[in-house]
């Protein structure tokens, strides 16, 4: 079983934290994975994208060009990736910040309020984890909410563990949609 995940938005809504926490969710699970990250040049507000693939397999590259899953963050995001995802996969969008739905029929679409839900639950900056939850939720097999609390504390920063809670909170909630 191999799942491409790409993951896409603006710089600083935590595409790349959200690409290294699958990533180390998956290496905790024995999983083979790789993890592309990729950003333009201004790392806040400039576009960001990261490329995760798992697998029981290993994995041969790194590029995805057709991902089985999309988490758009921002409406250039879905706009420019839409196409690229195969037939039966799905879309995840952040419908706070995109107001026109996933065009495609052939795909599961999910319009989840994430940066609403996040300015409401006081951490604006963790949309990406109220998605994420979200995906856990709809896919349970590719990636189960155990051992979560396990990979954020992999890739929460030493300086400020307690973001570690907060992190686990939103994808809660997500997962709680």
């Amino acid at each position: 079983m191999t799942v491409q995940i790409l993951i896409a938005g603006f710089g600083g809504q935590g595409i790349l934290f959200l690409g290294k926490l699958l990533a180390y969710k998956a290496l905790i699970e024995g999983r083979e994975l790789s993890w592309l990250p990729s950003y333009g040049p201004e790392m806040r507000g400039g576009t960001a994208s990261c490329s995760v693939t798992i697998s029981t397999e290993p994995v041969g590259s790194p590029i995805i060009t057709n991902p089985d899953i999309l988490i758009a963050m921002n409406l250039p995001s879905l706009d420019r990736y839409e196409g690229s995802v195969k037939p039966g996969g799905m879309i995840f969008t952040d419908s706070s910040l995109i107001e026109r739905p996933v065009a495609r029929t052939d795909v599961k679409a999910f319009a989840v309020p994430a940066t609403r839900m996040a300015v409401e639950m006081g951490a604006p900056n963790l949309a990406n984890m109220i998605i994420l939850g979200n995906l856990m939720k709809q896919c349970p097999d590719l990636v189960p909410y155990e051992n979560v609390g396990e990979a954020l504390a992999k890739v929460v920063s030493a300086k400020h563990p307690e973001m570690a809670e907060v992190n686990l909170r939103a994808i809660k909630t997500g997962f709680g949609l």
